[in-house]
């Protein structure tokens, strides 16, 4: 599979084996189809003084080519399970979490802020953007503001559609370290084309260092002072009679 790009997941190997099992199956069915048709083609051509007839058909034929194809979807089907069930049945226990946002035309990656919860005012938001680190499980919390898009890692062998309305959870765990394609492979308007971002799979130490950087970047909000409008002021007890 070298015109694949690099797999750098650890269940990419298993999507690219299942690839090359479908397309070895597919193509010989695909040959052996085209050469029976130029076959046929070739046999029943016109000649002269040759009439045409009208055949029913042939009901042993019609059920081996009816039957054998059930049988290697059936086979596939069963040689694909155990690799779904691993890639789409569940997600690894793991601390990383990442929210990811599509929106025409950018992704939204957004990571916990020091409070170490979701949608507060200091989580760290980037856009087009997005870094993991290498050997470990990281969840990706998949949603669209707007149309369906589908967050294609093509390196990783991960893509997933993202539903208006709904948070899809899946998960990858790089094995290598550097830059790596972001896609979205849904068509969602004009700008689908620019819909484009960069992963940068990092060091456990980078990666530390690089998220309490950002961290800390986050202005936290501003405490409200004294005789400001809003401010809160402590309620003084009247002295006694």
């Amino acid at each position: 599979m070298h015109w694949f790009p690099e797999g750098v997941s650890t269940y990419s190997g298993t999507v690219d084996g299942l690839f090359k099992l479908i397309l070895i199956v597919t193509g010989v069915a695909f040959v052996l189809t085209e050469v029976l048709l130029f076959v046929f083609a070739w046999i029943y051509r016109r000649r002269e003084g040759r009439r045409a007839t009208y055949t029913h058909g042939n009901n042993t034929l019609e059920l081996i080519w009816t039957i054998v194809p059930a049988v290697f979807l059936v086979f596939l089907a069963f040689a694909s399970a155990r690799g779904w069930k691993a890639i789409k049945g569940s997600v690894p226990m793991t601390d990383e979490v990442v929210t990811v946002t599509g929106a025409q035309f950018s992704w939204e990656f957004r990571y916990r802020g020091a409070d170490g919860a979701f949608d507060t005012p200091d989580d760290v938001v980037i856009n087009d953007e997005l870094r993991l680190p290498v050997g470990k499980p990281v969840k990706i919390r998949l949603r669209s503001k707007d149309v369906i898009h589908s967050l294609f890692l093509p390196n990783f062998r991960l893509k997933q559609d993202a539903v208006p309305g709904v948070t899809i959870e899946v998960w990858v765990e790089p094995t290598k370290t550097g830059t790596y394609e972001i896609a979205c492979a849904e068509l969602c308007g004009f700008g689908h084309t620019t819909m484009r971002g960069t992963l940068f799979v990092l060091s456990a130490e980078e990666y530390g260092a690089w998220l309490a950087e950002a961290q800390a970047a986050v202005a936290p909000p501003a405490e409200p002072t004294a005789g400001a409008p809003g401010a809160t002021e402590t309620p003084q007890q009247a002295p006694p009679a």
